[in-house]
């Protein structure tokens, strides 16, 4: 099924086409790993809607990427809840570990770093969002944790995707 088609059905659900812009972006998202400029104009083409809606929504909410994102994309919420309870610190931990800083990503392409206003999890914090998993009551020995985790994770992944190639390749 293309993304069209998939948008399409989503948007059919909806009496109002400007209803379906999250569940369409998300599919692009899906599809593209991001939504640059040209798939959000295809977005709110395939809709039938203002351009405008559609980037409104795309840049409003933390969960869709205009640029490209790593395998692993850390966000660090920077709350008052969290920077009392030492996010700062945690950040300042990343970036020195990781290399690189908030905005952007490892050279390898595992991990991009950024903060959010909020994850709506104070009770948690300090808290950070990985994908669609949440990590909460965070220091530096889990933060280190974490990360040796999603490099294996990333590791498992690489090796996944080598033994599936075909010997000609």
């Amino acid at each position: 099924m293309t993304m069209r088609e998939k948008i399409e059905e989503a948007a059919a659900r909806y009496p109002d086409q400007r209803s379906a812009i999250m569940p369409a972006l998300l599919i692009a998202q899906q599809e593209h790993g991001y939504l640059p400029g040209p798939v959000l104009e295809e977005v709110a083409d395939i809709l039938g809607i203002e351009r405008i809606w559609v980037y409104e929504l795309a840049t409003f909410y933390t969960l869709f990427h205009t640029e490209p994102v790593g395998m692993f994309h850390l966000q660090l919420c920077d709350n008052v809840s969290c920077m009392l309870c030492g996010s700062e610190d945690l950040l300042d931990h990343l970036e020195t570990v990781l290399e690189i800083r908030k905005g952007d990503t490892t050279p390898d392409g595992l991990f991009t770093l950024s903060t959010v206003e909020c994850l709506g999890a104070c009770e948690m914090a300090p808290v950070m969002q990985v994908g669609d998993d949440y990590h909460a009551h965070l220091d530096v020995t889990r933060i280190n944790a974490l990360l040796d985790r999603l490099r294996a994770i990333a590791g498992a992944a690489s090796v996944e995707r080598a033994s599936a190639r075909v010997p000609w390749e």
